[in-house]
């Protein structure tokens, strides 16, 4: 990707309707090459409210990252479908992207958020620490069947304490 916006040409907002397809192209992008698990259209119109959006300005600006937090029971949400386009990455909207489903955790009153992941330093520097995926049964069950690495995932389990 040919961009290279100044953080204040940027936009971080929840995400609309008409977000759903460049979310899918980016996080498709990375699934391709298994680095993130694929999302379907259906099931990404079905939580387009979890998302958000990081964009250039504009009405016609692109959506250059996003992220979504996926409330799992009354107190843990996980932090899931974390992208920033290709070239965009190592300048802060990851973080960003990751901040704002904490502020939106700790509005709910949800008091842990965890992450399953390949890039554990990145949530390590946000302040998550690993742990098992023994002790996220609500996961396991609600999506960790239906995946198609389980029962042999080999992705990291990081939690934090909000």
């Amino acid at each position: 990707m040919a961009l290279s916006p100044s953080s204040n040409s940027l936009v971080l907002r929840k995400a609309l309707i008409q977000d759903v397809k460049p979310i899918h192209q980016l996080l498709m992008g990375y699934a391709s090459r298994g680095l993130l698990l694929a999302r379907s259209l259906s099931e990404l119109y079905d939580h387009i409210r979890d998302f958000y959006v990081l964009m250039e300005e504009g009405d016609d600006g692109e959506v250059i990252g996003c992220c979504a937090l996926g409330v799992c029971w009354e107190d843990l949400a996980e932090i899931r479908s974390l992208a920033v386009a290709e070239g965009l990455q190592r300048r802060g909207y990851a973080r960003q992207l990751v901040e704002a489903c904490i502020e939106e955790a700790e509005t709910l009153g949800i008091r842990r958020v965890f992450a399953l992941t390949y890039v554990e330093a990145f949530f390590h520097r946000m302040g998550f620490v690993d742990v098992e995926k023994s002790v996220l049964p609500h996961k396991v069950w609600a999506d960790c069947l239906k995946c198609p690495k389980f029962p042999d995932c080999d992705e990291l389990a990081l939690i934090r304490d909000l």
